[in-house]
């Protein structure tokens, strides 16, 4: 695929991104976007450069060549943070909860960047304002975990929590603060069937009623070609193809390099 031109419909959009590694290269003039109210899959064997992208796109690296933008805007050169203050989550392959916190404290954890008013002296003196800063996050919380289907997890330590329902954590986490962009890589990973169906409950209603513009990277491909509108393939460092999963499925070099005449017929 040509590397796709800027434009605002995008909310999200890596374009041209080019990643080396010493002599060798793990993207290659890649270009994807998301728009507000998508849910866009990341697919792909082993190496083909998803989890760099998303690096790239999260401000974890800087890409050696490209740009990245969020509304139109060049945020490249944009660290981790200004951009999660500026509306984008992330969630990784390996889990990043604050195990010694309970679950509900996680999400209020998220919600702390934005301080909470008054200072020192409001802190002390538990001015009205603070409480009710501190109130409204407290219903958040309740209000996120609720959705995500762990409300009955609240007061449990995260870090004693099983693989999948660790997962769903991190994903509340990362809506406790509403975002505008969401990346998820590989958030199926280590869930049964009855919750990575709450899984795709979830993205389903944050796409389609909240609006927000969602790329994850998936293994399961059974599970991308299930939920997403779009999905794009990456191999070797470079974009396969992109389409919708039928497409997608269609494509005989996605079917040679990666999917294979199983997962085509649904095996």
């Amino acid at each position: 695929m040509s590397a796709m031109s800027a434009t605002s419909e995008y909310v999200l959009q890596a374009s041209g991104i080019g990643v080396r590694f010493g002599g060798v290269r793990a993207l290659t003039g890649v270009s994807v976007g998301v728009r507000p109210g998508e849910v866009c899959g990341l697919i792909g064997p082993n190496g083909a450069g998803k989890t760099t992208l998303f690096d790239v796109v999260s401000g974890i690296r800087r890409p050696d060549e490209g740009r990245v933008l969020l509304d139109g805007a060049d945020i490249t050169r944009r660290s981790p943070v200004w951009r999660a203050r500026h509306g984008m989550r992330r969630t990784f392959q390996r889990q990043q909860l604050f195990g010694q916190l309970t679950v509900a404290d996680n999400l209020l954890v998220a919600q702390e960047w934005r301080g909470g008013g008054g200072g020192l002296a409001a802190d002390l003196l538990a001015a009205p304002s603070r409480r009710r800063r501190a109130a409204a996050r407290t219903e958040r919380a309740t209000a996120v975990l609720r959705d995500c289907g762990l409300a009955a997890l609240a007061d449990g330590y995260a870090g004693a929590l099983p693989v999948g329902r660790a997962r769903m954590v991190e994903l509340a986490r990362a809506l406790a603060d509403p975002p505008r962009v969401l990346l998820l890589d590989e958030p199926a990973s280590g869930m049964t069937a009855e919750e990575r169906t709450h899984l795709s409950a979830v993205i389903r209603h944050l796409a389609d009623e909240q609006g927000c513009a969602v790329l994850l990277v998936e293994h399961n491909v059974a599970f991308v070609m299930e939920l997403c509108a779009r999905v794009v393939v990456l191999d070797l460092g470079a974009v396969l193809a992109e389409g919708t999963a039928a497409e997608v499925r269609a494509d005989a070099s996605v079917r040679d390099a990666y999917l294979g005449t199983a997962a085509v017929n649904g095996g």
